[in-house]
């Protein structure tokens, strides 16, 4: 047995938001997962936006460049703009979970996809090789990350315990369709 000193769990602050949190470190699958068509959409306008705009000023004051450096200043505007987008999109479905925006839909998924798990005996957010304190680093770091990530991209890559809500809910859940499932068989 070790004498380690225990830690105190200090649980994250809980926003005041009109929709409830699903997750307030969610990992960079679950929200890339999550996205909605929507999202998808302005992204894909965000990132259009630059090519859009660079090729629009260039008919209205031509900068008399030759074709291959304007081609240099298109693929630069592209990549830009591809970056944007994606960073556009990325937030409009992590918002969601943090409850800022309506998440009725992934309020669903969230539970359907525990709850699955839970009924086949699996770690609610995934295995990690971490420790439990490099696990607790990761979750301080990336929390809430989503609300600045126009200023600093900062992704949840890690696997951990420590997501803001409280898990009972989907164990209860489990058990009332086990239950039900068990009535219907008799």
């Amino acid at each position: 047995m070790t004498d380690l000193p225990q830690r105190p769990y200090v649980p994250a602050k809980q926003p005041n938001t009109k929709y409830p949190l699903i997750d307030n470190d969610p990992h960079f699958k679950r929200v890339v997962k999550y996205a909605r068509s929507e999202d998808y959409a302005k992204g894909g306008a965000m990132a259009a936006f630059g090519p859009a705009a660079m090729l629009l000023w260039e008919k209205v004051s031509p900068s008399h460049v030759s074709k291959g450096s304007f081609a240099s200043i298109m693929r630069l505007s592209c990549t830009i703009g591809a970056g944007a987008g994606f960073l556009y999109f990325y937030e409009n479905s992590i918002l969601r979970f943090y409850g800022v925006e309506e998440n009725k839909r992934e309020v669903e998924m969230d539970m359907r996809e525990m709850v699955d798990k839970v009924k086949r005996n699996e770690p609610l957010y995934g295995k990690s090789s971490l420790t439990p304190y490099m696990q607790g680093v990761a979750s301080r770091n990336s929390r809430y990350s989503g609300i600045w990530l126009h200023v600093i991209p900062w992704f949840n890559f890690v696997n951990h315990d420590q997501h803001g809500v409280d898990t009972a809910k989907y164990y209860r859940q489990a058990e009332r369709e086990l239950a039900a499932e068990q009535a219907g068989n008799t």
